[in-house]
């Protein structure tokens, strides 16, 4: 895996990329993080690991501009964790959520892409026959004669009737008439 890309911010606030040798701006990092690149922003003058804080700096520009993610209440809520005996495993758990959160948004457009890229035609068939075999086995499931449990099992067929040898006498005919 190759080393991260170091970005190193100087006193007058510009950021140098070392990778491309050339100035860039917070939308330039924020592409970086949107093409999942691996960078460190560093201090050119005390080369301290400043990339949280620049990160901070791009939400805070996003959350400025359209609809926010954060809401005042989500906010105070996480203020009010920083001091708290939670706080290490609040950042943990939002870490967490959020991986699960993409992941199930990952598989939803994946399902959605299967979903769409189909025939309109095809699908529908598909559809149609998945339901109809659905139908199917229902339908075959009630219509199986049903037999109480017998000693703890369930019986395949109705109760032996081994013990009366004799058919049940069919109804004379002579009480009809």
């Amino acid at each position: 895996m190759s080393e991260p890309r170091v970005i190193k911010k100087y006193p007058n606030r510009r950021l140098y990329d070392t990778a491309i040798s050339s100035y860039i701006t917070l939308e330039d990092v924020k592409q970086l993080v949107l093409e999942r690149a691996e960078f460190h922003v560093i201090d050119a003058r005390t080369n301290t690991d400043i990339t949280r804080g620049i990160l901070l700096q791009i939400i805070s520009e996003q959350e400025e501009q359209g609809s926010p993610i954060f809401t005042t209440d989500v906010l105070a809520h996480i203020i009010r964790f920083y001091g708290d005996t939670l706080q290490g495993m609040m950042g943990n758990y939002l870490e967490k959520s959020l991986q699960a959160f993409v992941d199930q948004q990952h598989l939803f457009r994946e399902q959605m892409r299967s979903f769409i890229g189909k025939n309109p035609l095809a699908m529908m068939t598909e559809l149609v026959e998945h339901n109809l075999s659905l139908w199917k086995s229902v339908n075959e499931r009630l219509q199986k004669p049903y037999f109480p449990m017998v000693g703890g099992e369930t019986a395949s067929s109705p109760p032996s009737t081994a013990a009366t040898s004799d058919p049940a006498p069919a109804p004379d005919k002579a009480e009809k008439e």
